[in-house]
Formats: C-alpha cells, sequence, structure tokens
C-alpha cells in the first residue's frame, strides 16, 4: 500500500472530515444534526492513513513525485 494522498490533500480531508463530524454531533446545532455527517470518518481516516482505496482505482496519486 503505497501512500497516494499528498499533505495539501490531507489537511483538505481532515478540515472537511471535521467539519461533517461536527455536523452529525450537533456542535452546529440541532438543525445540522444528521446520521450523513459521519461520512465524514472516512476522509479522516484516508487522511490518516495517507492512502485512498479511490485514488488507487483511478490511478489518481496528489503526493509530490
Amino acid at each position: 500500500m503505497t501512500t497516494n494522498v499528498g499533505m495539501y490533500d490531507r489537511v483538505l480531508r481532515i478540515v472537511v472530515g471535521l467539519a461533517l463530524i461536527g455536523a452529525a454531533a450537533g456542535f452546529y446545532g440541532p438543525a445540522y444534526t444528521t446520521v450523513w455527517g459521519w461520512i465524514g470518518v472516512i476522509p479522516v481516516a484516508t487522511a490518516l492513513i495517507g492512502w485512498c482505496p479511490a485514488y488507487t482505482i483511478f490511478g489518481i496519486s496528489t503526493c509530490k513525485a
């Protein structure tokens, strides 16, 4: 499993993932609470691992060569 998620991509994934998790947890108020916000776990996990299975399928890499 080679790394295919670059530094800027990782930062963006963490920010978006935490925002989605925050929405699911109700940090932005009850109007924004939704179970779909827990999908934010996926971008956070792929950022921490540094590997995205979808990138592998499509042959994408955001790492510098």
